[in-house]
């Protein structure tokens, strides 16, 4: 596993104030591929692992229902989750209402690098 993999991206988060506010640079000058992922109320997404990528996620709209490795938590919005490559994890919905995160994937994305431990939708 490389570094860039590895190293927890959690920390490089640069924040910038502005009168109007804030921005959050999560990565400069780097190849990631960025999606929000929404799980609808009472759903949830497979207990899964990755071979070729690290994650790291803001949770958007919460609390979410968060599993990195051996720990489970309730992730509140704005709250920042580094997922490293070959961690089991999951996110979950609880609450009454759609959550979001934005999850910004480091290393080769594919969506055939999931590895399913346990799937509430019968996929392999």
């Amino acid at each position: 596993m490389t570094d860039h993999l590895a190293r927890d991206r959690t920390d490089d988060v640069f924040v910038v104030e502005r009168p109007w506010g804030r921005f959050q640079q999560f990565t400069l000058n780097e190849p990631v591929t960025v999606k929000t992922i929404t799980v609808e109320a009472g759903r949830r997404l497979s207990l899964q692992r990755h071979a070729s990528r690290s994650e790291l996620w803001q949770v958007l709209d919460g609390p979410l229902d968060i599993t990195v490795g051996d720990r489970s938590w309730s992730a509140a919005a704005g709250e920042l989750v580094w997922v490293t490559c070959g961690a089991v994890h999951r996110i979950g919905n609880s609450g009454a209402g759609p959550g979001r995160i934005l999850e910004i994937a480091f290393g080769d994305f594919h969506e055939d690098d999931i590895e399913r431990l346990e799937d509430d939708y019968h996929r392999s």
